[in-house]
């Protein structure tokens, strides 16, 4: 396909071969748009930016060795005006927030790739921001909803793990009653009965993972 000043330029990041490969078929056909290159992690993910520098980066969130949060920050520091759309398969209002907040400029699932991604990269490119009614809906249903605190989410993400009060006490350097408080507190902001459901909730909603 010949570049035209008009095309938009596009680096698609995921670990996911096939994925990348599903992209790149999406993209390919439309005059206005074009696959420059690819990576599968976030290292990754930066050298290709510095050495093409698109106009559009498809960001997939969870992957190996950088995850997308971390190299979205990490491009962006660099190149301010860096368009990164979100391009993951976790719908969370916590995730959402997070990347937006690192400069995201859209949050779209890869299960609406098909119908929503060409409008999006386009949409972007114009300078505009995009989030997916889906996840939309999630934000406004958490909105007025007290947010974690780094050592709860840290807490939290322990318990994901399977330890005890007393482990993650020692893990932390704090003492045990320190961190029944912080379960009693992540218990009611994410409005859950106990430490199970706290987890799922946590998930769910990307505040933590995996």
């Amino acid at each position: 396909m010949d570049i035209t000043p008009e095309t938009i330029r596009i680096l698609s990041v995921d670990d996911h071969p096939l994925l990348r490969e599903g992209i790149g078929a999406l993209i390919a056909g439309h005059r206005d748009l074009q696959l420059v290159a690819e990576a599968s992690n976030g290292h990754e993910a930066i050298e290709q930016f510095r050495s093409h520098h698109p106009d559009v980066t498809l960001m997939d969130v969870q992957m190996p060795e950088m995850n997308g949060i971390d190299a979205l920050i990490a491009i962006r520091s660099e190149f301010p005006d860096a368009r990164i759309i979100v391009l993951t398969a976790y719908g969370g209002d916590a995730l959402c927030l997070r990347a937006m907040k690192a400069g995201a400029r859209a949050y779209i699932l890869k299960d609406n790739a098909r119908t929503d991604l060409l409008d999006t990269i386009r949409v972007v490119r114009a300078g505009k921001k995009f989030i997916h009614a889906e996840v939309a809906a999630e934000l406004a249903s958490h909105a007025t909803d007290g947010a974690l605190s780094e050592r709860e989410i840290d807490v939290l993400s322990l318990i994901a793990d399977g330890n005890s009060n007393k482990l993650i006490a020692d893990r932390l350097t704090i003492v045990e009653d320190t961190v029944k408080g912080h379960v009693k507190r992540i218990l009611a902001k994410l409005g859950v009965n106990d430490r199970t459901h706290a987890v799922t909730v946590g998930l769910k909603r990307g505040i933590i993972a995996l």
